[in-house]
């Protein structure tokens, strides 16, 4: 668990020093897009690693240093973070740090709605074919029972 957030929380150092080091000479927000990408999914990684208990032992759960570990990870992922809005906001105008983080977040709603909709369609187009199939096998039931009453009336026919 401490080696993968201690992946979020390089993720958040990283991305911080690559935007560190394009804020001077970027015309626009993006050609640093992807330090703040990067930057954003360090910090939900390690927030993530912090929600996350289970598959551990009980001394790695509730253990001082491992307590202390994720919360001073979390800490530092948002004094990044908060760095990095005063920077960006700094370089392009007020309110460019929150405009990404809506935009991102539209983003993310939209992808999320997108799936839950394929999901509903899947499920319908499913729920379709077996309905069709169970009426094939109704179909082919029936037939089935009239041949076998065809054939049994013509063997059994007094002559």
């Amino acid at each position: 668990m401490i080696a993968e957030t201690l992946a979020g929380i390089a993720l958040v150092k990283s991305a911080v020093d690559g935007i560190k080091s394009a804020i001077g000479t970027a015309k626009d927000v993006g050609e640093i897009a992807g330090h703040i990408d990067n930057l954003l999914t360090g910090e939900k990684q390690v927030q993530q690693q912090r929600a996350k208990k289970s598959g551990n032992s009980i001394g790695d759960q509730f253990g001082i240093k491992s307590v202390a570990q994720e919360v001073i990870d979390a800490r530092l992922a948002q004094e990044k973070i908060q760095e990095m809005r005063t920077i960006i906001d700094m370089r392009f105008g007020p309110g460019t740090w929150q405009s990404i983080v809506d935009e991102r977040a539209r983003r993310i709603q939209e992808a999320k709605e997108a799936e839950r909709k394929a999901k509903i369609e899947a499920q319908r187009a499913h729920d379709e074919m077996m309905e069709g199939l169970k009426n094939s096998m109704l179909v082919g039931l029936v037939v089935a029972i009239g041949m076998a009453l065809f054939f049994a009336f013509i063997i059994f026919l007094p002559k």
